[in-house]
Order: C-alpha cells, then structure tokens, then sequence
C-alpha cells in the first residue's frame, strides 16, 4: 500500500511526523507499506526553520510541488495543477490531507477526480462560520473523504450531522499529543531565556497569527495596553514573525505605559518553543495548536477568540476564550497572574496512540482491497 501524505504548512509537519514513524513501524512489522511525503510549498520556504525536520525526527519532503502566492484562489489552482501531474506519474493508494488550509482542499479535490481513497487527518473541526475561507475547505475535504479521523467526540457528532456515515469515522484522538509526547523530554531551554532572565513558571507567553487581529490595530493595541497594565511586571515573550511582530512592536511604541518587560524576540525552533511555552506561568495566542499544547502541558491559556475548534482544550482544559475583546482580556489575565486558574483534565485519547491508529485502520481496510 502506497500513501500519500500532503502537507501544505509549517503546523502540518507536527502532526504528520507520528504518521512517519508509525507507517515506518509497520513497515518494519512486515506490511507492505510505503509513504511519501509532498509539500506544497518550495524547497527553502522561510517558514520551514533549517531546524524543524531534525527537531521532529523526521526525513524532509520527498516531493515538492513548488507553490508559492498569496492569493488563495491562485494557490488552490495551481495546486490542484501540481498535484494532478504527481498522481498521474506516481503509484498511490490513499492520500492523507492535514487539516484546513487552500492546498489541502486543493489536494483533496484532485485525490477523488484521480479515483483515490482520500483520508482526512483531524475531520469534523467547525467554526460555523461559513465566511471563514477555512471553513469552506473543513465542509468541502470531510464531504470527499473516505476516511474521516477526528480528534473527538464532538467531531465525531459535527459529520455524523452532516450525513456522514459511521463506517467512516474514526475518533483516533488528537495526533498533537503524539509529537507532544514523543518530543517531552528532548525539549530545549532557549538561549534568550537566560538572555531575558525569564525563569521558569515566572513568565507569559504572547502569540499572534490571525490576520484578522492583527489588522484591526485599533483593538489589537488596547489588547496590547490591558496585556501591559494587567501583567504588572511579569515579563512577556512574544516570539512573533512578519507582519504581526512589525504591528505588534509599531504599536507598542505608542502606549503611555512601561513596555521594557515586553519582549518581541526572534522565532523559536519547534524544541525551544515547546519549551518555552511548557514552563511559562500562562499564554495568550490565538493559535489553536498552542491551546491544545498549554493543555497537555497543564500550563493556563487566553485564546484571543470567541470560538475555537478545540472546545475540549475549553471543556476539559486550561484554555479560556475572552473574543477579541480588551475588558474580558483584563478580567481573566488577572487570574492568571494571581496563579487563579480552572481546574482541568486531560481530555480522551490524548494517549499519543493516534497515529498508531490511523496507520493500522488503513492497513485493516485496504492493504488487501
């Protein structure tokens, strides 16, 4: 059996390198597996950290279909395009997509004109807010795959609605925790901690990715006046990239308030971040990944929206949504920094077996089709 894994982004690489090492186990079991691994994106993207493959434990891209444009429509043709010429010249089983993104609709529409089995790697995430671009590829990827693997239970009900057949559906548990668990102990304490004096469990880390937020620098600075006056001194590690650390760093020079504990530093490699934000005392992002990680890690979170496709981070979790509003931010950041906080629990199957499970039940329903 030949699969196809396609990441279209950064993120995707965590959760793909379980899939790697599980499909590379029952290989080594005696099941005539193989993978391959494509990217959308082009050899030497700046988002792909020289660090990241060797930090994951896992070989780089063996494909990549070199798309590179801003313009989603644009991306979504010319990865449609890319990737039609690999299938059509390259003997695969099943593709598996990760999450949400252009590319990875992309991919999936051209998987099922090809007449592939195509698997979807965290299914049944909604928003239900039909005029997120994302929300329109989750609708559109889960209505084509023949493999649905969701994180939850709640995932798990959002397809079954939506007419999805059981037989498809597979709660696997959240693949995060895999990478989570399997990297727990080779985390590595970044240099700029000793540079900052950050002390472990004396901290708050900051990050910002939405463009959404980042382009309402109305809010976003009272947002940034309330993380300020609110933190009281705690020092804040803010490890942004692009236009939201040019926003950020511009607008914090126009509040009347002490900002020398507010520090704006350089990306971090996947270990040295996993650090940082397993130690900090709490996080502010609007990044649902790191929501789900401050909750594995037990570490408080403010997720800056009034949704999140992760309700387990907020049901059984550390993560608390305040919107995007600056009063609501106030309110809960003031618990944090009284180390006032919810209780919480570790939500189902975040064993870091999830992986395990989705190689196996593909081997179970096609190695012999």
């Amino acid at each position: 059996m030949n699969i196809c894994i396609v990441a279209g982004a950064r993120p995707n690489f965590v959760k793909v390198a379980p899939i790697v090492r599980a499909v590379e186990k029952a290989h080594q079991q005696g099941h005539d597996v193989h993978y391959t691994l494509v990217y959308a994106g082009v050899p030497g993207d700046p988002t792909l950290e020289p660090t990241l493959f060797n930090d994951l434990q896992m070989a780089s891209p063996d494909v990549y279909l070199g798309v590179d444009c801003v313009s989603l429509n644009e991306l979504t043709g010319r990865v449609m395009g890319e990737f039609e010429k690999y299938l059509e010249h390259n003997d695969t089983d099943v593709v598996i997509v990760v999450d949400d993104l252009a590319s990875t609709m992309a991919a999936a529409i051209v998987t099922k004109k090809q007449g592939k089995y195509l698997a979807h790697l965290v299914a049944g995430t909604r928003s239900f807010d039909i005029r997120m671009p994302k929300e329109i590829n989750r609708l559109v990827i889960d209505g084509l795959s023949d493999f649905l693997f969701t994180a939850g239970e709640g995932a798990n009900n959002i397809v079954s609605r939506e007419g999805v057949s059981l037989s498809q559906t597979y709660m696997v548990g959240n693949i995060l925790m895999d990478s989570l668990r399997f990297n727990r102990n080779r985390l590595q304490r970044p240099d700029v901690m000793d540079a900052l004096h950050l002390e472990e469990g004396h901290y708050i880390v900051f990050t910002l990715n939405r463009k959404a937020l980042v382009a309402d620098t109305v809010n976003l600075r009272n947002m940034l006046k309330a993380i300020v006056e609110t933190a009281k001194g705690c020092p804040i590690a803010a490890p942004l990239r692009g236009a939201a650390r040019s926003t950020v760093q511009r607008l914090l020079t126009t509040l009347n308030d002490d900002v020398s504990r507010f520090h704006l530093i350089d990306p971090l490699s996947y270990l040295q971040f996993g650090y940082l934000t397993a130690h900090a005392k709490g996080i502010i992002t609007d990044s649902g990944n790191v929501a789900e990680e401050a909750t594995f890690n037990g570490v408080p979170c403010i997720t800056l929206n009034s949704y999140t496709e992760h309700i387990e981070t907020v049901r059984h979790g550390t993560n608390v949504l305040v919107g995007e509003d600056p009063g609501r931010l106030r309110e809960t950041l003031t618990d944090m920094v009284a180390g006032k906080w919810k209780k919480y629990s570790l939500p189902d199957r975040w064993d870091g077996r999830s992986a395990e499970r989705i190689v196996q039940i593909l081997i179970d329903e096609l190695e012999h089709a």
